[in-house]
């Protein structure tokens, strides 16, 4: 086992906001401690994030900045939020000062969200080795007012270079993806869920962010397979969705243990082995979400969130139509018999649904912790 440089002994990861920002953190922390079990890390977020709550579940030190983003509305209440984003806004580059001397990293790496701004700033201004890895196709704010600061922007696709005023900053790396998605074969993944009766599988999740009104379209979606059952079908519902889901089938007369192809989860945890067997994945367009379709090679049914910032998702999702690996629906076009069509005009298309494979498969990187572990190397170098 070949150990980090010398320089690169001490690194601090800073990320936040949502899982497509912090799950690429842990893994390219999980691939440089198996490198180097002595290496140290911290991970640097903010105090009411989702990440204060991941991180310490894949056992890493985490510590916070005050730092909170901003919302574009005059309401009282969101005035009053935004003057104290101001206040964060001041404290914050102390704070990361702070935690730069107490720890002297040899690098930190930003993954995105508003928490990551501050420390990467701070450590680039401190004379630090700086990376930023943005997962959606076009910058963030945040990604944008780091880029004049950070030595490298790291980026899923070829196509997201265009977004960046200084091409010569960005590398194309990839998303890391964990590895126990590539453990077994689709044939396997079969085999082991049990829908390997020629049949293909559709596999449907949501967001928690307008979940409620999808899982009310996925309702109409499984009713209408129901008939017939020409496919397996995996939906996770969510735990608020699952329920209502349950009580919008029984209204339509199906019962779910009349119908053994259809199967509704308030989670899917073994999401990796599911993702595998997918022919068909129907689903929002986070960014770890896109780089899990395009590392496997699966083709995508998209409705984007319209609730997210900058409208990210359905950039995302245009992205991967225009190459070709899979069709979007805009939520307000979309409906349960409008999605079920759309799958079957995909999955009853043997040729449409290879060339939809090989688009996906085209852009995926397997190998992305990997790429994105040299160029740190080459940047502390």
């Amino acid at each position: 086992m070949l150990a980090l440089p010398q320089n690169l002994k001490r690194v601090i990861f800073t990320c936040g906001g949502t899982a497509g920002h912090v799950n690429p953190a842990i893994a390219l922390a999980q691939l440089m401690r198996g490198k180097d079990p002595e290496t140290k890390f911290l991970f640097v977020g903010a105090e009411r994030g989702l990440e204060k709550d991941l991180i310490p579940k894949a056992g890493y030190d985490f510590r916070t900045v005050h730092i909170s983003s901003f919302h574009r509305s005059f309401r009282p209440g969101e005035i009053r939020h935004n003057l104290i984003s101001v206040c964060n806004l001041l404290r914050a580059p102390r704070e990361a000062r702070a935690i730069l001397r107490e720890f002297s990293p040899d690098a930190v790496i930003g993954t995105g969200g508003y928490a990551s701004y501050p420390m990467v700033k701070a450590a680039a201004k401190a004379g630090v080795p700086t990376v930023v890895h943005e997962s959606n196709m076009v910058p963030g704010l945040t990604t944008e007012m780091l880029e004049p600061f950070a030595d490298r922007i790291l980026v899923g696709f070829e196509s997201c270079r265009r977004h960046y005023r200084r091409p010569e900053k960005v590398a194309v790396t990839g998303t890391p993806v964990r590895g126990d998605f590539f453990e077994l074969t689709r044939e396997e993944a079969k085999k082991r869920l049990g829908v390997d009766d020629g049949r293909p599988l559709i596999v449907s999740f949501w967001g928690s962010l307008g979940a409620s009104g999808m899982n009310r379209q996925m309702a109409d979606f499984l009713a209408l397979e129901a008939k017939k059952e020409p496919f397996h079908h995996i939906h996770g519902a969510g735990e608020a969705g699952y329920p209502l889901l349950l009580a919008l089938l029984e209204e339509k007369g199906v019962d779910l243990q009349d119908h053994p192809a259809l199967d509704v989860r308030k989670y899917i945890y073994d999401m990796a082995a599911v993702m595998r067997a997918a022919d068909l994945v129907i689903c929002r367009a986070g960014a770890s979400t896109i780089s899990e379709l395009t590392a496997l090679g699966v083709p995508a049914l998209i409705v984007p969130s319209p609730y997210v910032t900058n409208n990210h998702q359905e950039k995302n999702a245009r992205a991967l139509e225009e190459a070709g690996g899979a069709a979007v629906l805009l939520e307000k076009d979309s409906s349960g018999q409008a999605l079920f069509q759309a799958a079957c005009g995909i999955l009853h298309n043997g040729e449409r649904r290879a060339g939809m494979e090989k688009a996906m498969a085209a852009l995926g990187i397997r190998d992305a912790a990997e790429r994105i572990y040299q160029t740190i190397l080459e940047v502390c170098k």
